[in-house]
């Protein structure tokens, strides 16, 4: 990534650093009331968001370490990303909430209530008309700008936790480069299954330094984070780190000469609402209708948003078609 266009994204960031006032939020009779600062957390908790985040995105890859702070959810469904988005979010934002590409999934709807209670800012469906996108498991299926910024949901944030539990002699692997035995965990996986027998969170080398988790999107995901026009923020709250892949940064999956990286996509199947094939689908069980006596698969488009376009692009050709 070119010197100039890093000090544009990171002035960019910076801009979001000023302190925001605390919601008034309308109530029930009428009045205006305090009821939570904006975006719930404290402003000095975002400003360290904040900080970890230009460090992170100065250093692509990297895993920086934050102070993840208690949230009205879980940890493991989706708090590091969602005080990434926190500490981002401003009034004037655009927000875009994601689950496994769908918009109407428990965890997104729950977690758009949370930042809708707490910000009031505007939301939407649309990918093309946010400003931010928060996900869990997928990245949309159309291309994100460089004025849209991409936070991810992470369950495990070093790849290297599969061939080291040790944390301490991990980061010592990734501060000396020492991936040899992630490499031996790639030849291992070929001899045992014939291929790269990894479905998600993929390893890949970020701007050729850093081994990184790709969180657990699917491995049909992982080319669209190589030299991207849009940000990549990845927050981990369980394990309290962040990282990031800036704009147009060489991002290169794990493989062997005699053993490329591929994806799943089978361009046979297609989806049964919009009839597309070149789209990551997921299956669902279709429960049997008399006078059939057994239910079968039917394939769709994870992202829900995507898939309905394209269906209504469909049908408006089909209508054409018969007038």
């Amino acid at each position: 990534m070119p010197d100039e266009e890093l000090d544009d994204l990171l002035l960019h960031l910076t801009g979001r650093m000023e302190d925001e006032e605390a919601t008034t939020l309308q109530g029930e009779a009428g009045g205006r009331e305090t009821l939570y600062n904006f975006a719930f957390i404290d402003e000095d908790s975002k400003r360290e968001v904040r900080r970890k985040l230009l460090k992170a995105v100065a250093l692509p890859g990297h895993l920086v370490p934050f102070a993840s702070r208690d949230l009205p959810i879980a940890r493991g469904w989706g708090t590091g990303g969602l005080q990434v988005t926190m500490a981002l979010v401003e009034p004037q934002d655009t927000v875009k909430m994601i689950d496994q590409g769908d918009d109407d999934s428990v965890n997104a709807v729950n977690l758009r209530r949370l930042i809708q209670k707490t910000t009031g800012v505007t939301f939407t469906t649309d990918t093309t008309q946010a400003s931010i996108v928060q996900t869990r498991h997928r990245i949309p299926e159309e291309a994100m700008r460089a004025d849209q910024i991409l936070v991810l949901q992470v369950p495990m944030a070093d790849p290297l936790r599969w061939v080291e539990p040790v944390l301490e002699r991990a980061t010592e692997m990734h501060a000396e480069s020492d991936y040899g035995r992630m490499w031996v965990y790639m030849y291992e996986s070929v001899v045992r299954t014939g291929d790269m027998n990894i479905a998600a969170q993929y390893p890949v080398v970020v701007d050729k330094r850093y081994i990184m988790d790709t969180t657990p999107i699917p491995r049909y995901d992982v080319p669209r984070l190589h030299q991207a026009e849009t940000l990549f923020l990845f927050g981990a709250g369980r394990e309290k780190r962040v990282y990031a892949v800036p704009p147009y940064t060489t991002v290169v999956p794990l493989q062997f000469e005699d053993y490329p990286f591929k994806t799943e996509h089978n361009p046979a199947q297609c989806c049964e609402r919009c009839g597309s094939n070149d789209t990551y689908l997921t299956q669902s069980f279709v429960e049997p209708q008399p006078p059939s006596t057994s239910g079968r698969w039917m394939y769709l488009c994870s992202d829900t948003s995507f898939c309905e376009k394209r269906a209504q692009a469909r049908e408006q050709r089909e209508t054409t078609e018969i007038l």
